[in-house]
């Protein structure tokens, strides 16, 4: 049965059912708790904005407070997976991840290659990404493409609160690690989402909306600016096609490729720097593997090459619109290969 809950709430919810399924899903954390001297659950925050609140109490011990030493706690995380727990590591922003990046990209996602695939690491780390909450530059970056860079890494970026229980609970079943990437700004939005137990495979991206002239490719709450921006290229008669990847690695390339085959122009969107980004990467391989089908440049969405500002008129500029994603596609629409 489904009802209609928010993106937060599916976060929260994957993470107890499967708290309640496997008494091996432990969760670390800072303020998840509410820390040394708080009065237990009746003070637990739920990590900064209370997206796990309610588990501690439901759930005891298996939830940690950590020190502020995100090197320290990853790296515990990843220790107790290789040793067959089920942490979950909450990662208060991605921003963070400078901290302790050796012990994800130098530790956790080469043990099963260092030990000849007898060392499993099911390890997930969560982490807030994005812009648009007025949290300044060391709090609002898109750092997906970082991630899907290391090898025997796996990136989830969800758009929606369906998707986000479903590729949350095969994350914490899954026996790599994973980087779940959620967006601040979708905490919010609501949908309908089954109450039992559910999993998305990873690696299969969804079509949001079907089109003829043109393929938007993107991800996270670009999906939603590109629905908008779909809606008024509608009244122009302009009819796209959105591909929402879903997870970045692995890829679903295939997708991407039968789309743009069918419409012949495609247009990338992503909140991350312009510069070795999702949409670089999704363009260069559509022009690898599917260049006799494009009928027209292929044209690509992102922020300026600066870091994220935080005066609010300038944050609102820097992150990516539905009106330049339209002009994308005019752009593209108007143009020959």
């Amino acid at each position: 049965m489904a009802r209609r809950i928010s993106l937060k709430q599916a976060v929260n919810e994957a993470i107890d059912q499967e708290m309640t399924r496997d008494p091996m899903v432990i969760m670390l954390g800072e303020d998840i708790v509410g820390g040394t001297g708080a009065d237990g659950e009746m003070d637990a925050w739920g990590g900064v904005l209370g997206v796990t609140k309610g588990l501690y109490a439901k759930h005891g011990d298996r939830l940690m407070d950590t020190p502020l030493s995100e090197s320290a706690y990853v790296g515990a995380a990843i220790g107790a997976a290789a040793c067959g727990m089920r942490p979950i590591a909450e990662l208060m922003f991605i921003d963070f991840m400078g901290v302790c990046f050796d012990q994800i990209f130098n530790q956790a996602a080469k043990f099963k290659y260092m030990f000849g695939g007898k060392a499993e690491t099911p390890v997930v780390i969560r982490a807030m990404v994005g812009a648009g909450f007025r949290a300044a530059a060391q709090h609002s970056q898109m750092l997906t493409p970082i991630f899907t860079h290391i090898p025997g890494l796996k990136v989830v970026c969800p758009s929606n609160p369906y998707d986000t229980k479903g590729l949350l609970i095969q994350s914490i079943r899954d026996n790599d690690p994973v980087i779940f990437c959620e967006h601040k700004n979708l905490y919010a939005i609501e949908g309908e989402v089954p109450e039992g137990s559910y999993t998305i495979p990873f690696g299969e991206a969804n079509i949001v909306r079907e089109g003829k002239h043109c393929t938007i490719v993107t991800y996270g709450l670009m999906v939603h600016r590109s629905l908008d921006a779909a809606l008024t290229l509608a009244k122009e008669g302009i009819d796209v096609e959105i591909v929402d990847l879903r997870t970045l690695s692995p890829l679903d390339i295939d997708t991407v490729l039968e789309s743009v085959t069918k419409t012949g122009r495609l247009v990338c969107v992503d909140e991350a720097s312009p510069r070795c980004n999702i949409a670089t990467d999704i363009s260069a391989q559509v022009a690898m593997h599917a260049f006799s089908a494009l009928k027209a440049q292929i044209e690509m969405v992102a922020p300026p090459h600066v870091p994220v500002p935080f005066s609010p008129s300038l944050e609102d500029l820097y992150i990516p619109g539905a009106p330049a994603i339209a002009e994308a596609v005019r752009r593209t629409i108007k143009g020959k290969h």
